[in-house]
């Protein structure tokens, strides 16, 4: 294909206009590019964030997410674009004085110790009286004090690094369901290094995890006098969609819905031609692939086939949530906390339940309740499969057995990610590296597929992916 002459031209071109292509484009802004296009081929911005507001209930309105509804506070990067967007006011963070987890074991919740910090106890006497782990499967984590620490910097699955350190019944009820609910994975395959890396670094800086997670909570900071805690997970007052339209209002260039990238080659006089939808051409200096892995890969094929190959093999699996909205009066409070986690011992056709509405104010009316049901991914794939009504009659079947919810919710609101969650299986971190030094000059690779999956890893990525792009223009 030639150049058209009528062909627009940028520096840079970003392609996929979820949160790390929007991340992306304003970091690119804060560098002095200006002339830039966010190509996007939906209808929206913000790819799996989104927020949905439904009125008539009350004083206030429901938010419903569709995606994620927080972000970890310990990676800062999420909460420092709010800060630069303005938008530091708006931060919420969880309601902590309510925070309890429930995990099913046997079919029924039991709340999770006390003092668990991530999968370690750090608080004896809860631990030692709570009925989730057997006394056999106390002892065995209690070994993590004299296990030798693995120092060979080689990656290993979740499943092997818990299995090695806490043993079965540890990987079994507090991390495939805490850890591997998060990244939507399967232990036995997800990568340790690309997903929590601060596990291996406690085990070689401290000798044992145990040791590690209690030398953390005493180097911890209190709060300055006056101060609330810092929550580790914070949103936004009007959820996590709030953060994609304070993005979009501030970006300046050529923002683009319902255009997608047919086609994208090298240009005979240098840069890159992207072939959009309706026939225009696009020229750019450098193009930015913010899209699905297997979505980049399909553009790059024809002139760069060994990340190609690379970006092609990085395995998605399809989830989905559903919100079910309640009266107060009608639900059974006893076990009311953040939410259930589903163990994949189970064998639930659901895999997680969190009450929206106790971890963060502002997501119901006074007297009303939100809940949100999560589904799908390898845990159990079926669910995804299920027409609307077979879900919500799955789901309410489910909210009947683990929480005694049997009224009829007010309304309910159904959300499908298909072939959207990518899975960092063993080595995912070298196939990364591998696909970015394959990677021709003037094209870059950025967002969930690559490393990070939450929002501030998707910002951190963006930031450093424009760090990149800025030397390369530079160099050009």
């Amino acid at each position: 294909m030639a150049l058209d002459v009528k062909a627009s031209s940028v520096d840079v071109a970003v392609v996929g206009g979820g949160f790390a292509g929007l991340s992306t484009a304003w970091y690119l802004q804060q560098g002095g590019v200006h002339s830039y296009a966010v190509l996007e081929a939906g209808d929206r911005w913000g790819g799996k964030v989104l927020t949905e507001r439904v009125d008539g209930y009350g004083d206030a309105p429901f938010i419903v997410e569709g995606g994620p509804d927080s972000f970890f506070t310990q990676k800062p990067w999420a909460g420092q674009l709010a800060a630069e967007l303005g938008m530091a006011d708006r931060l919420l963070g969880t309601n902590d004085a309510a925070r309890r987890i429930y995990v099913v074991n046997r079919g029924r919740p039991t709340p999770m110790p006390d003092g668990v910090m991530l999968i370690v106890p750090t608080r004896f006497m809860p631990f030692a009286l709570s009925p989730l782990i057997s006394p056999l499967g106390k002892l065995r984590m209690g070994m993590d004090l004299f296990i030798p620490a693995k120092r060979d910097g080689a990656d290993e699955t979740l499943a092997e690094f818990v299995r090695r350190r806490l043993g079965n019944e540890a990987l079994d009820k507090i991390a495939e369901p805490l850890m591997s609910g998060i990244y939507n994975s399967e232990a036995e395959r997800q990568s340790l290094l690309a997903t929590f890396p601060r596990f291996r670094a406690l085990e070689e800086d401290h000798g044992s995890l145990t040791r590690g997670m209690l030398a953390s909570r005493r180097n911890r900071k209190p709060a300055a006098p006056g101060t609330k805690p810092v929550s580790a997970f914070m949103s936004l007052i009007d959820g996590t969609g709030e953060l994609v339209a304070g993005l979009a209002a501030q970006l300046t260039g050529d923002l683009r819905l319902n255009t997608a990238v047919q086609a994208l080659e090298p240009a005979p006089d240098g840069g890159y031609l992207l072939y959009l939808t309706g026939g225009e051409t696009l020229h750019a200096r450098a193009v930015v692939l913010a899209a699905p892995a297997y979505v980049g890969a399909d553009l790059i094929r024809s002139f760069a086939p060994a990340s190609a190959a690379l970006m092609a093999g990085i395995r998605y699996v399809s989830t989905g949530t559903i919100s079910l909205a309640y009266r107060e009066r009608d639900l059974d409070t006893n076990r009311r906390g953040f939410g259930v986690v589903v163990p994949r011992s189970e064998g639930r056709p659901i895999n997680a339940i969190t009450w929206s509405s106790v971890k963060f104010d502002h997501r119901a009316p006074d007297g009303h309740a939100l809940l949100r049901v999560f589904f799908g991914g390898s845990r159990s794939p079926r669910s995804v499969e299920l027409s609307d009504d077979a879900l919500l009659d799955t789901v309410r079947g489910e909210l009947d057995i683990l929480l005694g919810i049997r009224s009829e919710p007010l309304f309910h609101r159904i959300y499908r990610w298909p072939r959207s969650n990518p899975q960092y299986d063993v080595g995912h971190l070298d196939r990364v590296a591998n696909i970015e030094a394959a990677l021709p000059p003037g094209v870059y690779v950025t967002g969930s597929p690559y490393r990070g999956v939450g929002l501030p890893d998707c910002a951190k990525q963006a930031s450093e992916t424009v760090g990149h792009v800025l030397a390369g223009l530079a160099g050009a």
